[in-house]
């Protein structure tokens, strides 16, 4: 199999690259970008090989020169950019672009990927991104992908229908460049573990 060439943008502890080793499938991670001292105190934990690749600040990234240093095409980047101004537990103060808040760091994305061109794109955040007062925010984020050469997927998809006792909604975009064959989200399965399940008995007091 080949090993797929990785960036992933507000990486947080990185949970996609862990879904990549779960699924044990081969990658390298090109950089990452994270400014938070605790997620990269955890990531760096996680991934010690890639301590020295992480970008920081994505709004500072010049992807150009990150192009021409890896000189390889790029095959997934993933970007789940901050939900706060979205999120239903915050103020709702957005995300367009050129916004300022945080969740229209959004929009810096578009440069890493215009730049990049990267095959596959996956991108997470709250449902109330494709509520009725941030949907256009939203559709109009589509619209950059698509005028990039991307055919998008998108479905909001909860963590206690996929096997994980908890009652997580999120919203799933997933993006393709060019023609292929089109994607499709997994079926839902009934949930059989129960908290409990997973609950240590026995913890470090």
């Amino acid at each position: 199999m080949k090993e797929l060439k990785v960036i992933t943008l507000f990486s947080g502890y990185d949970s996609q690259c862990l879904a990549l080793n779960r699924l044990g499938i081969p990658y390298e991670l090109v950089c990452w970008c994270e400014v938070d001292k605790y997620a990269i105190r955890a990531h760096n934990a996680l991934f010690p090989q890639w301590t020295d690749r992480n970008l920081g600040d994505v709004s500072a990234v010049i992807w150009s020169e990150v192009k021409e240093k890896v000189n390889e095409p790029i095959d997934l980047l993933t970007y789940s950019s901050p939900c706060q101004d979205f999120s239903n537990a915050g103020k709702q103060a957005g995300g367009a672009k050129g916004s300022g808040t945080r969740s229209g760091l959004l929009w810096e994305c578009e440069r890493a990927i215009g730049v990049l061109k990267p095959r596959y794109l996956v991108f997470e955040n709250v449902p109330a991104l494709v509520s009725k007062k941030f949907i256009d925010t939203f559709l109009a984020w589509v619209k950059t992908l698509e005028l990039f050469g991307y055919r998008n997927y998108w479905s909001c998809l909860n963590a206690k229908h996929y096997g994980v006792p908890q009652n997580r909604n999120r919203v799933f975009l997933v993006s393709v460049l060019g023609e292929g064959k089109p994607y499709y989200f997994p079926e839902r399965f009934n949930l059989e573990k129960k908290l409990k399940s997973i609950l240590e008995k026995n913890v470090d007091e």
